[in-house]
């Protein structure tokens, strides 16, 4: 698969909607993820990120402007020992309950499909990072409906193992701006990622549109240790 920049990705288009970015660094020892949302509507637009325990939560920036919070309020960032999990919805909890159960990351999915929001039906983007013993590997997921068509739901799941450094995979709702909007199509972009935590969250947030950007998440876990590092990033101050 050719390597496409994560800029050139994110700065010619305008809208696409919610994306995760998970890989390894440039010097092998870092673990990486980054989850960032947008906004065409003022509900989608007044959230903001918070952590919340190892993870975090959107919440609304202005509570009295709060319309319907059913698909825009969730935690994105859960983690379960040594697996991240970073979602577009609330699925990141059928993922965590269903790891605490013992069932795969896949399978825990197959409860789940894109969301009600009629006529974009909104794909579910999932991920999971698995850090231990110095190793690590990580999985990606899209649920989405079948060109449109609500009656079928076409699940991906796709599988890193041995993560190459300086590597990762993109992955996000929508494939341009639109009504209804185009779900995304194809594998996880493959893209580079770099050393310094600071360096990508910037790259990333000052690539996405201006007008339509609302959070950004970004985590390095230290693979040899499990420590990690974090930055939020919201443009409601």
């Amino acid at each position: 698969m050719k390597k496409v920049s994560l800029e050139q990705e994110l700065k010619g288009n305008a809208y696409p909607g919610r994306g995760i970015v998970i890989g390894r660094s440039k010097d092998g020892t870092k673990a990486v993820a980054g989850y960032f949302i947008m906004g065409r509507s003022q509900n989608s637009r007044n959230r903001v990120f918070v952590e919340e325990g190892e993870g975090i939560r959107t919440q609304a920036f202005d509570p009295s402007k709060l319309e319907d919070p059913s698909l825009i309020i969730y935690a994105p960032v859960r983690v379960l020992g040594n697996d991240t999990i970073v979602t577009n919805g609330d699925q990141t909890d059928t993922v965590y309950e269903g790891l605490e159960q013992g069932k795969t990351f896949e399978v825990s999915l197959r409860s789940r499909e894109f969301e009600p929001d009629a006529p974009n039906y909104t794909p579910r983007i999932s991920g999971v990072m698995h850090v231990e013993n110095g190793t690590y590997g990580y999985q990606m997921s899209i649920l989405k409906s079948n060109n449109g068509d609500p009656s079928q739901c076409n699940r991906y799941t796709f599988s890193y193992d041995n993560c190459v450094a300086g590597e990762g995979h993109f992955i996000h709702t929508y494939m341009h701006d639109g009504n209804p909007l185009p779900s995304f199509e194809g594998e996880p972009k493959l893209v580079e990622i770099p050393d310094d935590i600071d360096a990508f969250t910037e790259l990333l947030w000052s690539s996405l549109n201006e007008d339509n950007k609302v959070s950004l998440f970004t985590r390095y876990i230290d693979i040899a240790t499990g420590k990690y590092e974090t930055r939020i990033v919201n443009k409601n101050k």
